[in-house]
């Protein structure tokens, strides 16, 4: 199977609200272009110092050569559970899930990992709203409230245990625990330095593409808590 997604049609059928509709707070903060971007650069940064979720990138994925290609397929995707109708939110799922059933194999430290697994897809999804919504609260003039945090990552678990994710934080104290409890299992080895040289000479399809780079790598890495 290919993994590029063909376009998703947002339009039919008409009014179809999707997962979350326009009064969720997934939407408010998704809607947010800037934000969205160097949250997504956090949250990859951050997924890369897990052994086992890099080992999946690293060894089934096209990011070393095609990083850029990576991130719009993320970005893609989650374009379409955000704002696509239910239909189409749900087939870009389990075609998600299709391609994880063949993401198998061993790790460097020598443990076997699977992106079926449903810890690894929590820790995914985990680092991916930590990012969108520390992005939001720190670059974003009008923050939200700690409710609509705890709202956003209730709707956003909808997609995480649609893909197979179990024991999905749903509120801001669980995330945040969530994260304290899976800090032993995180190390910053080679290849974590190397997915941070990718993306240090990715080309954006912007003006001033280099500029450009390093100002949303570098308002993503201020992000990272302390100890990442």
């Amino acid at each position: 199977m290919s993994r590029h997604a063909p376009a998703a049609d947002y339009d039919t059928p008409a009014g179809d609200p999707g997962l979350f509709g326009p009064d969720s707070v997934t939407w408010k903060v998704h809607a947010d272009f800037t934000s969205m971007m160097v949250g997504g650069l956090a949250s990859l940064m951050l997924q890369a110092l897990h052994p086992l979720a890099l080992a999946g990138i690293w060894d089934h994925s096209t990011f070393r050569t095609d990083a850029l290609g990576r991130l719009r397929n993320t970005a893609a995707f989650v374009g379409r559970t955000t704002y696509a109708p239910r239909a189409a939110a749900e087939a870009a799922i389990e075609r998600v899930r299709v391609i994880h059933h063949h993401v198998v194999g061993t790790a460097a430290d020598g443990r076997a990992y699977s992106a079926d697994d449903p810890r690894l897809l929590a820790w995914v999804h985990v680092a991916e709203c930590w990012g969108f919504l520390q992005s939001y609260q720190t670059y974003c003039r009008v923050r939200i409230s700690g409710a609509d945090q705890d709202l956003y990552l209730k709707e956003m678990a909808v997609v995480a245990e649609a893909l197979g994710a179990r024991d999905v934080p749903q509120s801001r104290a669980e995330l945040d625990e969530f994260l304290v409890k899976t800090r032993a299992e995180l190390v910053c080895d080679g290849r974590t330095r190397e997915v941070m040289r990718v993306l240090g000479v990715m080309r954006l399809p912007v003006p001033l593409a280099g500029i450009s780079r390093n100002l949303f790598l570098g308002a993503a890495a201020a992000l990272l808590p302390d100890w990442a």
